[in-house]
């Protein structure tokens, strides 16, 4: 079962505000995430969270925006544009109700089986480390990335994130072949989900 969901700035500003919004994490040069460091690094060795993957391709037509981003936890930053599929790149928040519903759900299906790969987005979230002790207790063993700045939204050819989760279906060349904004209630919608998209993963 999937339910669609729609946020609205304005709900989606109220949201953040209840969270207590503290100062939005910093990059430095090479656009690793800095704030706490040494925290999200000790809470991602505790957990089955891998290295974000190493993305030696260059972009391509109707894939990923030309962005790089941290790895959640410390590690390599990752080249979005050289990511390839089949793939599920999935946008949540620690703050963002659903994708806590949605993460069990997607972590148990990217363990189930190995045709698909799955890589998560911590999208505008202020709290780097409650999205590493979600991710850890949804008991995640995927790479995650960082984009507490939202610069991913509206970077073509993404489309606006308003609602969360989102999820991106890449093909194999890297192409995006869809954007659903909607929450995976089991693994079974996930793998579903993958074959209507991608054509495997199931």
């Amino acid at each position: 079962m999937r339910r669609a969901l729609v946020l609205s700035g304005a709900a989606l500003l109220l949201v953040l505000t209840a969270c207590g919004h503290p100062s939005a994490p910093t990059y430095d040069g090479d656009k690793t995430l800095t704030v706490a460091a040494p925290d999200l690094v000790a809470i991602k060795k505790h957990s089955d969270i891998p290295d974000c993957p190493r993305v030696d391709g260059g972009p391509v037509s109707g894939g990923m925006p030309s962005v790089t981003v941290p790895c959640l936890g410390g590690g390599r930053a990752v080249a979005l544009a050289g990511l390839r599929g089949p793939m599920i790149v999935n946008f949540w928040a620690s703050w963002c109700g659903p994708c806590r519903e949605e993460m069990p759900a997607l972590a148990a299906y990217a363990k189930s089986q190995s045709a698909v790969q799955v890589v998560g987005v911590d999208f505008l979230d202020p709290q780097p480390a409650a999205a590493l002790e979600l991710a850890t207790r949804s008991k995640v063993a995927y790479p995650l990335v960082a984009d507490p700045k939202g610069v991913l939204d509206r970077a073509s050819p993404l489309p606006h994130v308003g609602t969360m989760p989102m999820t991106v279906f890449l093909d194999e060349t890297g192409a995006i072949v869809h954007v659903e904004a909607a929450e995976y209630t089991r693994p079974a919608d996930v793998a579903a989900a993958a074959r209507k998209y991608l054509g495997v993963g199931g």
